[in-house]
């Protein structure tokens, strides 16, 4: 090819190199693990995502489990090609900003569970790292089950699958249990903690001459609300998935998402109570700290007015008219000190009768 002449008063084009935030990473690097169970039993070893379902269809009972950690959208389309999942729950899969929902696409479940971590508010800098929330999402199809975390943390649960009497020998839908039921368990935990953390806040407040902390009422009362807002559509989810996809899991595996759906529920349920609390506790600081303001007010209004009566008589006596019998006495001064304290004597005694000091 001959070179190219350039053309006057139009500068030539500079070749870019290619940007490093689109070099391709490796698939690799976002899996957790990829497991093959065969009659409810884990194969040693991992295999290689590519020949996953291949190696699965040698058996009769078997089915993959690949647990990823927030693939990009061109990994999530390389798995997409293997497992033959659906564009819309790509986008789902990378967007990572769902409701709690179970919806089917043909042979294949979409769920999804919010995940839900607690720190003690004496070890964060900041209020709003007392509750934090992620993402589980799970793609169950007939030979496979795809779990997907973003921000959130998961042990290895395939111990559990092996304990809870085969569980996994019902298919990868005991794989959406699992994670499910782990998930939901955590959720008490958190709920415990809070409720310690209420409990603690009640005995502030109605501790007799200590400090309210508001602030901190209202910081428990917006982190409780994020994880309402996380776990409160949970209940319904599974409900209505377990009444719409009764073709897609066994008998057994429903009862065991009933209880995962009966534990949500109670956590929906404490949570709503602790919200009611510490809204309580938020009308109880009020009216304290306004009965502190008037008390406060009282004191200050009599310390006023046992200054006010020597302010009285020292602004009489200070005019200095000619004709003031007072000015030319001997004892003037003093007397007019001694009725000035006895005064304030008596009306301090009046203040403290009355609990006003």
């Amino acid at each position: 090819m001959p070179p190219r002449i350039p053309i006057p008063g139009q500068r030539p084009k500079k070749v870019q190199p290619p940007s490093a935030s689109h070099v391709p990473v490796p698939i690799e690097r976002q899996i957790d693990f990829c497991r093959v169970f065969v009659d409810g039993k884990r194969q040693p070893g991992n295999v290689r995502m590519a020949h996953a379902l291949e190696v699965a269809e040698r058996y009769d009972n078997a089915f993959v489990w690949l647990s990823l950690k927030e693939p990009s959208t061109e990994q999530m389309e390389r798995i997409a090609e293997v497992f033959d999942v659906e564009d819309l729950v790509v986008d789902d899969v990378v967007d990572a900003h769902q409701r709690p929902k179970i919806e089917r696409h043909d042979e294949q479940l979409f769920l999804v569970v919010r995940s839900v971590s607690y720190r003690d508010d004496e070890e964060v800098a900041d209020a709003r790292e007392i509750i934090s929330t992620g993402e589980v999402q799970m793609i169950i199809g007939e030979r496979f089950a795809i779990t997907i975390r973003h921000n959130a943390r998961l042990p290895d649960l395939t111990s559990k699958l092996e304990d809870e009497e085969d569980l996994a020998v019902l298919g990868p839908s005991a794989v959406a249990w699992a994670v499910s039921d782990y998930l939901v368990d955590n959720y008490l935990k958190v709920t415990d903690f809070l409720e310690d953390d209420v409990d603690e806040l009640e005995n502030e407040v109605f501790t007799p001459s200590h400090t309210i902390n508001i602030d901190k009422i209202y910081m428990y009362k917006r982190e409780i609300l994020e994880m309402r807002h996380a776990i409160d559509p949970l209940a319904p989810a599974l409900r209505n998935g377990l009444t719409h996809n009764k073709d897609f899991m066994r008998k057994a595996l429903r009862t065991y998402f009933r209880d995962v759906q009966d534990n949500s529920t109670i956590v929906s349920d404490r949570l709503s109570s602790f919200d009611e609390r510490l809204t309580s506790l938020l009308d109880a600081s009020v009216a304290k700290i306004t009965m502190q303001q008037n008390s406060d007010m009282r004191t200050i209004s009599a310390v006023v007015g046992m200054a006010a009566v020597p302010t009285l008589i020292a602004g009489i006596y200070g005019m200095n008219f000619e004709h003031m019998p007072e000015l030319g006495w001997r004892f003037g001064y003093p007397a007019s000190l001694l009725v000035m304290l006895g005064a304030m004597g008596l009306m301090f005694w009046w203040f403290r009768k009355n609990h006003w000091l």
